[in-house]
């Protein structure tokens, strides 16, 4: 197999993306990361397929050399779900919006995690509906003024880390759009995860919803308000380094590291393959004033795919059957022959 390189999965299409639009980010580094990842799995080329829905976001199959399929609003995880099972050996990226995904696509979005079906699914988040013109969804924040809500949102908004850990996915990551390198690193541990993997980026609309992100996303910020996650790591946050997360038995808490009798020792350690629903959800939730929002992969664990159980099941069934063609099938039990 050739060495894939970045401009191998970039194809001769001009990206049209608003300039400034944080998607831009998120494909650059999906093009870089496939290369990493078609290293350590060893896959051609044509393995990868993209599916995508309706949205801006959904554009993003014409910018992938890769197989792709742009389908109708909402539907992208089924249309990844029949990819999938059907040819188990496609590795299948899904590319979709808060609204495409949550919305309308809800239903399918929250059973193929249940169902922990073996895709890649990254949902941009821009917090509004972008391609129809500046419309709420259902992650908008409450009393956001959009074209729908010109007196503000009076809807609770969506957290899809929550979503994803309460139908028990076993896959959730967190970032934003400039966090490049970061974005990588998830995006590989996405492919390397067997099983539904969501990744949520958290993306900006600079015409319709322009700095959404940005009270954890300005860089005179973002480290006091985020925590980037690392399997193995303590949970440290700060300008300085000197912030850490802590468990008192009942729910998370900031901490001052050296200051109320704390010290590094008493810091979490993240581990995402270990079982730890209540830690993981907990960190999920977690956003200002008082704490910061988690990035970086949150949970990865195993179970047994949707799609391994299927092509389980056939062969299972297929070594017991006495029956193997359409005309044996069709003489099978009770027939009789009309005159």
């Amino acid at each position: 197999m050739a060495n894939l390189t970045f401009k191998d999965f970039k194809s001769d299409q001009e990206v049209r993306w608003c300039p400034g639009c944080g998607d831009h980010a998120v494909l650059a580094a999906l093009q870089r990361a496939l290369p990493k990842v078609s290293s350590a799995l060893n896959y051609e080329k044509e393995r990868y397929v993209v599916v995508s829905g309706i949205g801006c976001s959904s554009r993003l199959p014409y910018y992938m050399d890769t197989y792709g399929f742009h389908s109708i609003h909402g539907r992208a995880t089924a249309i990844s779900t029949g990819i999938k099972v059907a040819n188990p050996w496609l590795t299948v990226w899904q590319a979709c919006g808060d609204g495409d995904a949550l919305a309308i696509g809800g239903n399918h979005f929250i059973h193929a995690i249940r169902r922990n079906i073996d895709i890649n699914i990254i949902l941009f988040n821009n917090q509004i509906y972008g391609l129809t013109k500046g419309q709420y969804s259902p992650t908008s924040k409450f009393g956001a003024i959009t074209k729908t809500s010109p007196y503000g949102t009076v809807e609770h908004p969506f957290n899809p880390g929550s979503l994803v850990l309460g139908a028990k996915g076993t896959f959730f990551a967190r970032s934003l759009d400039v966090e490049l390198k970061l974005n990588e690193e998830i995006m590989t541990a996405a492919a390397l995860h067997d099983g539904c993997s969501v990744m949520e980026m958290l993306t900006n609309c600079v015409i319709f919803n322009d700095g959404a992100h940005k009270a954890i996303s300005d860089p005179e910020v973002r480290a006091d308000r985020t925590i980037v996650l690392r399997d193995g790591e303590k949970m440290i946050f700060g300008k300085n380094s000197d912030k850490g997360l802590v468990y008192d038995g009942k729910k998370l808490r900031v901490i001052h590291i050296g200051e109320g009798g704390y010290t590094l020792d008493d810091v979490l350690v993240h581990h995402p393959h270990e079982d730890n629903i209540g830690i993981q959800m907990a960190l999920a939730d977690m956003k200002g004033p008082d704490y910061p929002v988690a990035l970086g992969v949150i949970r990865d664990v195993k179970d047994i795919t949707y799609d391994d159980g299927v092509r389980d099941q056939v062969k299972d069934v297929m070594a017991k059957s006495r029956i193997h063609s359409v005309d044996e099938l069709l003489h099978s039990g009770s027939t009789w022959e009309v005159k």
